[in-house]
């Protein structure tokens, strides 16, 4: 490259921006997977669509999950001050309209008769395409999540204290190994869960619906009220 300088190395300073601290893909993916195991709204959904629904159940609900941190990790990692500061200011917004979002789909996962689908011609989907309608849904959830949201934040501006981020192939280096860890977990989980959900009788799956419905409202419930008793 003309003009560029060498390092210590012999490569110019342009081509060595082109290629990111190694120490970032390891980390990012340990970042994914530590945003992903917490047990929380998005992760009580994703877990009962694995058991309904199998493998690809878990890893479409999954997959907006993974999309919706990718694209927060995207925001933190590119300008995490005029980001965060932005989501302050809307954070009313936010967490009305997902602590709603919860309500409502605990509401309809509470009153949902559960069914397992297997592979037999009367209980199979027409197409994969009918797993993956739970994608937006989870990704809707993930991104009006303030306090997910916020935390990620915080999460990508400590990393700077374990490797540095110089450049935006840094930056995006670290959101990719991050959503490749988050996307690890959720193949991994919704693996596990496949392989042993076919024990649960039907009025285990009915208690599950219940329970993770109500774990969703209960969710919401918490987001409403925060905000609710805040303003007072």
């Amino acid at each position: 490259m003309p003009g560029a300088r060498p390092d210590r190395n012999g490569c110019p300073d342009g081509v060595m921006q082109l290629i990111p601290n190694p120490l970032i893909i390891p980390i990012g993916l340990v970042v994914g997977v530590l945003i992903s195991a917490p047990v929380g709204p998005v992760n009580v959904l994703c877990i009962q669509r694995a058991i309904e629904r199998g493998f690809w159940g878990g890893v479409a609900a999954g997959t907006g999950a993974v999309l919706g941190d990718g694209l927060i990790a995207l925001c933190a990692a590119l300008g995490v001050g005029a980001s965060s500061g932005a989501i302050e200011d809307y954070r009313n917004a936010i967490q009305i309209v997902g602590g709603i979002a919860l309500v409502g789909f605990g509401a309809k996962l509470y009153l949902t008769l559960p069914r397992i689908i297997t592979g037999t011609e009367d209980e199979k989907p027409h197409s994969y395409v009918e797993f993956f309608r739970d994608t937006p849904k989870t990704f809707f959830l993930t991104i009006t999540n303030p306090g997910a949201v916020l935390g990620l934040f915080a999460i990508f501006g400590g990393v700077s204290s374990f490797v540095e981020v110089k450049s935006s192939i840094d930056a995006i280096t670290m959101v990719a190994a991050t959503v490749g860890g988050s996307l690890a977990w959720w193949v991994l989980l919704s693996s596990l869960i496949g392989r042993i959900r076919h024990r649960f009788a039907m009025e285990r799956l009915r208690q599950i619906n219940r329970i993770a419905g109500l774990l969703l409202i209960g969710f919401g419930a918490v987001l409403i009220g925060e905000l609710v008793l805040g303003l007072a």
